[in-house]
């Protein structure tokens, strides 16, 4: 794991997630995080191939997926299938705590067979965005216990894998009782075409975008654009565009020396004030209060 990329969300160019996996060797992130309104890994929408999975052990927090918000309170937890368009938010003033794993299902496959009949079904089902295990569901509290055990084993492939293999029994159970592990229906017909934009904005954020590039990326009318962005992150793409780069420049006042000016320009500001606003209206504090405050608070980060 490299420790200098926690609580950041890292991206390659097409848009999906470079997971800090623990061990290079073995496809897999397990770490007791928090959320709160304004951390940079708040609301940043991002994919990957990998499972995630995230266990709420204290406060209420929630999940994007697809566009679809779903509220997680104590005790709740989510799973988010392959290559589904998420982020987790904050919904009150809270410090929300929980357990999230990352992990590719390919260590699952340990056999074609085992591949095509349990893992394959789930991966690419269309029907399958995510599954939430609540206290009203069966196996809730097994799912609780099985994920909660897990940061006391990350650096244990075997038994990590064993415990991947237990939460995967109860997703396929849990799976044939929605009735839900057949379907012959196409993925969601927008999926690509957002993609698509996430990528470009992500390519050119650092000079001048309009709605019409953007939209044009994807080969797609403006007005269909605003549709998909507010489907999938609930704001349009140039507000999005604007948070992409207030993140960016967050990114910066952690992990660089860089001065304002040099930042404003590598993140397509026109101007420093112009950004310190659009900052200070985002995050709720200046970039130096910010600079400043994430300092004397990264302990809670690599504690």
């Amino acid at each position: 794991m490299d420790r200098m990329k926690l609580g950041l969300i890292v991206k390659r160019d097409d848009g999906s997630e470079i997971v800090n996996y623990d061990d290079p060797t073995f496809p897999s992130y397990i770490y007791d995080g928090w959320v709160k309104p304004k951390v940079t890994w708040e609301r940043v929408p991002h994919y990957h191939k990998d499972i995630e999975i995230n266990t709420v052990t204290y406060g209420q927090m929630a999940y994007s997926v697809n566009g679809k918000t779903i509220i997680l309170n104590k005790g709740d937890t989510i799973i988010v299938n392959s290559n589904q368009i998420h982020y987790s938010m904050s919904i009150s003033e809270e410090k929300a705590k929980y357990v999230i794993c990352v992990i590719d299902p390919a260590i699952l496959m340990s056999t074609v067979a085992v591949e095509m009949k349990y893992i394959r079904p789930i991966i690419d089902n269309p029907d399958i965005a995510y599954l939430r295990f609540r206290d009203y569901n069966e196996n809730a509290e097994k799912m609780y216990d099985l994920v909660t055990a897990l940061p006391d084993m990350r650096n244990d492939p075997f038994s990590v894998t064993l415990q991947f293999f237990k939460i995967w029994k109860l997703m396929l159970r849990y799976s044939e009782t929605l009735g839900i592990l057949e379907s012959d229906e196409g993925t969601d017909q927008h999926m690509i075409p957002f993609k698509t934009m996430m990528h470009y904005i992500s390519e050119n954020y650092q000079g001048t975008v309009t709605l019409d590039e953007i939209a044009g990326s994807a080969n797609i009318s403006k007005s269909l654009c605003n549709i998909i962005f507010h489907k999938y992150v609930g704001e349009s793409p140039v507000n999005y565009l604007m948070h992409f780069r207030l993140r960016k420049v967050a990114e910066y006042l952690r992990s660089s020396s860089f001065n304002m000016t040099d930042i404003a320009e590598l993140v397509g500001f026109k101007g420093v004030s112009y950004m310190s606003e659009s900052f200070k209206k985002y995050y709720g504090m200046t970039p130096r209060d910010y600079k400043k405050d994430w300092s004397q608070n990264s302990i809670n980060i690599t504690g």
